[in-house]
């Protein structure tokens, strides 16, 4: 933070501040009138040029005020940035709204990607928790007809995954509950390498017993090949309407980056996967990583179990986004799925 003087850095955080309320370039007069600032408009204009020059802002055209560049965001969210806490009526309406939802973790995600949404004016973007290797905690299966069967496999951390079976041989509900509570009883807490061991361990049971365990280790095998869970998203409305996406190309390059979710899925696994439960990351332009949202910034935070169950949740909106609102609410929302995980998970 040595690079830039007390004052550029009250100046630099002035910008960023006015230019996240109006859009528009800032100039010197600007500042000076709206921040009762004791400097004169020339000193001020001085210290926006050698900002301009240092690159941590721009200027649009040669008569306009300035703009905050990527390296003035970073700079202003790594030092500059006065986080404040969430009201506690906020925080108290969100956490009854968590509280009447008694949907299971699939319900509880959806919930927390509305309500992200709607508090930070942005893209919200959610992950389901996954365990870093899949662990069952249970499995039901329900008679459909005489030969199909509906099997229901919960995973520790919350997630559900369903499966129908097509078998060759007639099965009752009450055989298929006593093959359910075997497999409870010898599989549950076990990964696939676990199950596949123990599986031949198992009791004569018949060929339909056989193919449910079959069915169950490849939709354990799928979800271990998974690196992040499925994404649920919300408030693409809110992001498209800003100035930013008045060019329809950025709004394009920012549906196929929302749409395309097996490169959303990496993307959040690559950038979360080193990051702490309950960590906050603020990724510029994709950091390089990604050309359709260089525009754009992400606030993501992990949340979850360490080294049980972990999903991303997180914010995407244009770098003209309230970082100082935005932080907070992304690691308290983190935090009320982390307690749904443990709670899931025991």
């Amino acid at each position: 933070m040595s690079e830039l003087t007390e004052r550029q850095k009250v100046i630099l955080s002035l910008v960023v501040h006015e230019y996240v309320r109006t859009a528009n370039p800032v100039g010197s007069k600007n500042l000076v009138k709206h921040y009762h600032l004791d400097y004169s408009p020339a000193t001020v204009r001085n210290e926006l040029a050698a900002l301009t020059e240092a690159q941590f802002l721009s200027q649009p055209h040669t008569s306009a005020g300035r703009v905050p560049t990527e390296k003035g965001y970073r700079f202003f969210v790594s030092g500059l940035i006065q986080m404040r806490e969430l009201p506690e009526e906020t925080r108290r309406m969100i956490e009854h709204q968590f509280s009447q939802a008694q949907q299971g973790m699939d319900g509880w995600i959806k919930l927390a990607a509305s309500i992200l949404a709607d508090q930070a004016n942005a893209i919200s973007v959610v992950s389901a928790p996954l365990p870093n290797r899949t662990r069952m905690k249970y499995v039901s299966l329900i008679s459909i007809t005489n030969k199909q069967i509906l099997m229901i496999l919960v995973l520790a951390g919350g997630q559900m995954q369903q499966r129908f079976l097509f078998v060759n041989e007639s099965t009752t509900q009450t055989q298929l509950n006593e093959i359910a509570d075997l497999l409870n009883r010898m599989f549950e807490g076990k990964n696939s390498e676990e199950i596949r061991n123990l599986s031949r361990e198992i009791p004569q049971m018949g060929s339909v017993a056989d193919e449910i365990v079959r069915t169950l280790l490849s939709t354990l095998y799928d979800t271990d090949a998974l690196q992040t869970g499925e994404v649920y998203t919300d408030g693409l409305n809110k992001v498209l309407s800003e100035p930013e996406f008045s060019d329809s190309e950025e709004a394009r390059r920012t549906l196929r980056f929302l749409e395309e979710k097996p490169l959303l899925q990496s993307f959040l696994s690559k950038t979360t996967r080193e990051q702490k439960v309950g960590g906050i990351q603020v990724f510029f332009g994709g950091d390089g990583l990604l050309k359709d949202i260089a525009n754009c910034s992400l606030v993501v935070a992990r949340y979850g179990m360490q080294g049980v169950a972990t999903g991303t949740i997180g914010v995407l909106g244009p770098m003209r986004m309230e970082y100082s609102k935005n932080i907070p609410t992304v690691r308290f929302l983190a935090g009320i799925l982390s307690d749904l995980v443990t709670d899931s998970s025991q």
